[in-house]
């Protein structure tokens, strides 16, 4: 494009012409080593759980403390760590992230007596929060045609980290116990410290914040390392485009030049290094954000809720109906293999849930693909209101996983698209903060009801909640597959 006369190009022109190549690569895997860590840890709540009930001889609703601690930390990490990156950098969101998540977590595996591995694990909770900085860091590298391939490809380092985990758990837990799992599954954030020197800034966030000119040597480094060619001119952000679109209708604005145009664009963003907690919520609840922003919340919840909520069942359904059937007063959880092959077999679920959201989510767009997995999830839930076998429950439960995992993909992929460079890591953060409030209320429906001989009403509310958030994604005002990322609200 031509602007005042001299040649220019934007963040999106860029990618376009550098397309996708070694730079994004390292970018993808880095990014992608920060989701096996948070899968693991998640995915670990499982197994923990269950043998420290036992050694410890705690009660059910202990025991789905532990789970909700690590929750209730990423319910405040996510909200806190979108913050701080919207105002002082992704790397600066996902270094802090890193120490904490693998610090915690090492010191888990020592934790002397159950309240100690509540509050280490709350502490890891608070460090897994910043896993959605990392998405929003690595989108914004991504050409937008191929955001919704790119961003599939991403999750499917989720999928990895549970499978990993599952096979970790069954080749340790049996022989070593629960805390050498914990001391392992600490290993991916680590990795993300040794490599954190040589990662970049987001070339876009740099531009809305006015430093062009550092963002213009991550483009360049980009170029060389795809061997491509960066497009004819000088870099502008789409901060100075919008100003420059509202001083074309201003008379002063011929007066001043482009002077005022560099002085409001340094004073906005001054402006945005001040922004403050209550002036992000401001902006997301905005007139243009708010139907976004408060359906957004609710498809989040409803995801980790029943996402989380399936994770645990493949676990707690048979034992609880073991428990209730025999009416025994022993433990229902069992040192079996039996477990570990059950959350094994489901975790595989997740690849086919990868292909079909890869397949359609940009064939028929983000809303359709995303309220037709969440509403078929609810049709593979409806036997299990009724006491099955063993076979036909983990059946049942691996295809709702499909389903489940396909949209919380989907999510994550339309999520950073509907929000501006501006507030999208803190818009993400806080959407993925209410999801935390599902992960939280979750184990207490897993284990609680099941526990207390409840499935169907367990089941039930399952299904109420993962219909409502269908409901909710086909109110979604904007479908966002094919549409270039924006800078301002």
């Amino acid at each position: 494009m031509i602007e005042d006369g001299v040649l220019s190009f934007t963040v999106d022109e860029a990618l376009l012409s550098i397309e996708f190549g070694k730079f994004q690569t390292f970018v993808l895997c880095y990014a992608g080593m920060g989701w096996i860590s948070e899968a693991m840890e998640m995915m670990l709540l499982s197994f923990v759980g269950p043998a420290v009930q036992l050694e410890w001889e705690l009660s059910s609703q202990q025991e789905s403390l532990i789970t909700s601690a690590v929750f209730a930390g990423m319910l405040l990490g996510a909200y806190a760590w979108g913050i701080v990156s919207d105002n002082y950098g992704r790397r600066m969101g996902f270094l802090f992230t890193a120490l904490i998540t693998s610090g915690a977590g090492f010191l888990s595996s020592f934790a002397p007596n159950y309240w100690s591995l509540i509050c280490l694990r709350f502490m890891v909770g608070i460090g897994l929060g910043g896993g959605p900085v990392l998405a929003s860091w690595f989108l914004e590298f991504i050409p937008s045609p191929h955001r919704g391939k790119w961003m599939v490809i991403f999750s499917a380092f989720w999928t990895i980290g549970t499978i990993f985990e599952a096979s970790l758990a069954w080749a340790i837990m049996p022989r070593f116990g629960w805390r050498w799992l914990l001391a392992t599954s600490s290993l991916p954030s680590f990795l993300l410290l040794l490599f954190y020197a040589v990662t970049p800034e987001s070339p876009r966030y740099l531009c809305m914040r006015g430093r062009t000119s550092d963002a213009m040597q991550i483009l360049e480094q980009m170029a060389r390392a795809n061997h491509k060619a960066l497009p004819s001119g000088i870099l502008i952000s789409e901060n100075q485009l919008e100003l420059d679109e509202k001083s074309d209708h201003s008379e002063a604005a011929h007066l001043v030049g482009n002077g005022r145009i560099e002085s409001s664009d340094e004073d906005m963003i001054h402006m945005n290094m001040k922004t403050s907690c209550i002036s992000t919520l401001r902006s997301l609840l905005s007139p243009k954000l708010i139907r976004s922003t408060l359906l957004l919340w609710m498809v989040f919840f409803g995801n980790a809720f029943s996402y989380y909520g399936i994770v645990l069942l493949t676990s707690e359904l048979s034992n609880g109906k073991r428990a209730c059937t025999v009416k025994s007063s022993q433990p229902s959880h069992s040192n079996d293999d039996s477990l570990y092959k059950d959350v094994f077999v489901t975790s595989f679920a997740e690849v086919p849930g990868l292909i079909i959201s890869a397949a359609i989510v940009d064939r028929i767009g983000r809303k359709l693909s995303m309220s037709s997995m969440l509403f078929i999830s609810c049709v593979f839930l409806i036997p299990l209101v009724f006491p099955q076998t063993r076979e036909i429950t983990t059946g049942l439960l691996f295809c709702a996983r499909i389903s489940i995992s396909a949209s919380f993909t989907i999510i994550y992929i339309y999520a950073p698209e509907i929000y501006p460079t501006s507030v999208r890591a803190s818009g993400i953060g806080i959407a993925s903060s209410v999801g935390r409030i599902g992960g939280i209320t979750c184990p207490l429906v897993a284990v609680g009801l099941v526990h207390g001989c409840h499935q169907s009403a367990a089941v039930l509310l399952f299904e109420l909640v993962i219909f409502l958030s269908g409901i909710a994604v086909c109110l979604f005002p904007l479908e966002t597959s094919g549409r270039d990322l924006t800078d301002s609200v």
